[in-house]
């Protein structure tokens, strides 16, 4: 059986996504996910908040292209991605790693939790984007109980990959 590396993590953005081009014409996206655990402690009743920060890095175009467009800072979002530790070396010569959940051009998701541009409102739902940029969501129409798809299914593709997920719209 072969191992599975996958990491999915909900949160906040902590500033606006960092996009860098690359001379080859290649892109990447960068962010910071505050992820948070709120619990109480036993001894004292006292509420008690941890915060970790989780370094992201966005390769698919598609889902860069959203994240420019739709993600600020405070966007409270899902990334689904692989973990990763990247070695590379400081300016003084040093060897420095880093570890950091990565959206790989295929099998990543990122659904947008309070609407694009972190405005969501009471009407707004999640906003579901797969790694080829189809997206699908927000305000719930139709009759209750009936399967939505996104709009803009590509018909000249011939079959559906494992990994395209449907929502099921429950009112």
């Amino acid at each position: 059986m072969t191992d599975l590396n996958q990491c999915t993590f909900t949160g906040r953005l902590g500033a606006d996504p960092e996009v860098k081009s690359f001379q080859n014409g290649g892109r990447i996206c960068n962010l910071r996910i505050a992820v948070s655990e709120a619990w109480k402690d036993k001894q004292s009743g006292e509420r008690k908040e941890r915060t970790e920060w989780i370094s992201v890095t966005i390769q698919s175009d598609s889902l860069i292209g959203v994240a420019e467009r739709f993600l600020r800072k405070g966007s409270r979002i899902l990334v689904q991605g692989q973990w990763r530790t990247r070695k590379w070396t400081d300016q003084q010569g040093n060897d420095r790693y880093s570890t950091e959940c990565v959206l790989p051009p295929m099998g990543s998701k990122l659904i947008m939790l309070d609407g694009p541009q972190g405005g969501g409102s009471q009407n707004d739902g999640p906003r579901h984007v797969n790694d080829r940029g189809n997206q699908w969501g927000g305000p719930e129409t139709g009759s209750g109980g009936a399967w939505n798809e996104p709009d803009d299914l590509d018909d000249d593709v011939p079959f559906i990959s494992p990994d395209f997920a449907l929502e099921r719209r429950v009112r």
